[in-house]
């Protein structure tokens, strides 16, 4: 069965830095392009990051431009997801999926990623 193992949440200050994982089971890993999303109390899921498949090209939300940075490690099928000078408005749940649509890595479209885990809390405090 396929299945997604976020974690590496916590509570931090702002200024911070947490490094999240996002192991992967039941899927030939390094053939799908994988994404992060996140997801605030009362808001919409949004994505934060992509990656192709052996990590040639990357993508971020232009919130999180310059402060993350999304790699891979094939050969451990594992995603991660580098967040540097964290802000209070990146507190969220975290998720890591693979794509399943179209495209090229389109963060935008959620439809298009599927195999959703339970996520990994990130916590920013002022």
């Amino acid at each position: 069965q396929v299945q997604m193992v976020e974690s590496g949440g916590g509570l931090v200050q702002a200024g911070g830095s947490l490094r999240l994982s996002c192991t992967a089971s039941g899927l030939a890993f390094d053939t799908y392009e994988m994404g992060w999303f996140r997801q605030a109390p009362g808001k919409e899921r949004e994505g934060v990051s992509c990656i192709t498949q052996s990590g040639g090209s990357t993508y971020y939300a232009d919130s999180v431009k310059d402060r993350f940075t999304i790699s891979r490690d094939n050969a451990k099928n594992t995603l991660y997801l580098q967040m540097n000078s964290l802000k209070p408005e990146d507190t969220a749940m975290y998720y890591c999926a693979p794509q399943r649509g179209p495209g090229v890595c389109p963060i935008d479209n959620l439809k298009r990623f599927g195999y959703w885990g339970q996520g990994t809390q990130v916590t920013v405090s002022a």
